[in-house]
């Protein structure tokens, strides 16, 4: 019982630690309300799980609130194609928007080419807002690779690859990015791997996890090759929301 207290307290420690710029040192921000999810169960007072629709041009996914399980510890994100050939992916997203801070998440990606699981924040036409999106991305198709992009009033193009040295389908790891109105630092188990300064997104967004195949961008992707199921998991997500000091 003794060892279980100790990797609780450590555990709890991490989440809920403060945050450093890349030269680490102490930010000017105002760090306040932090919250933890942990996904042992379904929490509909904060999350909802994407049903019955698509998403439309250009990938044409359709969500599937079926595929989406917690078994007491983790939940699972599924890809999914039945005996008629449908697929359904599976997206998990907030009810409310969320702005500037550190937004924080402990997952395993799924491999697979044709697929992508993430971590994201994003709002746009769909919400009546602008398309302002931060992205941690997993491209099934070589899961020792990260991709890192951000939107901001739906101009992109600012893709990041990152060599993660290890197999993200392979064990859970932290990933994370911290949103200032003047940048964006991607972090990969505590270590800044990325920074980004050029307009910066401004619209508060929904916090999104999904698992998706993509459709006309094999060249991206590689070609989905209708394997099911298939499952990303994720542990927690923790947000620290930031204002200015």
């Amino acid at each position: 019982m003794k060892k279980k207290v100790i990797v609780f307290t450590v555990l709890i420690a991490l989440l809920t630690a403060g945050c450093s710029d890349k030269n680490g040192d102490t930010q000017e921000l105002k760090q306040e309300n932090t919250w933890v999810q942990t996904f042992a169960r379904h929490d509909p007072a904060k999350w909802e799980m994407s049903n019955g629709y698509s998403n439309g041009d250009p990938f044409d996914c359709v969500w599937s609130a079926d595929n989406i399980h917690f078994n007491g510890s983790t939940m699972e994100l599924m890809l999914t194609k039945n005996d008629t050939g449908n697929i359904q992916g599976s997206e998990y997203k907030t009810l409310d928007t969320y702005h500037y801070g550190k937004y924080e998440v402990r997952m395993k990606a799924a491999k697979n080419t044709g697929i992508v699981s993430s971590f994201f924040v994003y709002t746009g036409p769909p919400f009546g807002t602008p398309w302002d999106e931060i992205d941690i991305e997993f491209l099934g198709k070589d899961t020792t690779k990260v991709q890192l992009n951000y939107y901001t009033d739906g101009v992109g193009n600012h893709e990041k690859l990152i060599d993660l040295g290890y197999d993200a389908s392979e064990e859970f790891h932290d990933y994370a990015f911290e949103w200032t109105k003047d940048e964006i630092n991607w972090y990969i188990d505590g270590m800044l791997v990325h920074t980004a300064t050029d307009n910066i997104p401004v619209t508060p967004a929904k916090i999104m996890m999904n698992l998706w195949n993509g459709t006309g961008v094999d060249s991206w992707l590689g070609p989905y090759d209708g394997a099911s199921p298939i499952t990303a998991e994720y542990e927690w997500m923790k947000y620290t929301p930031y204002t200015e000091e």
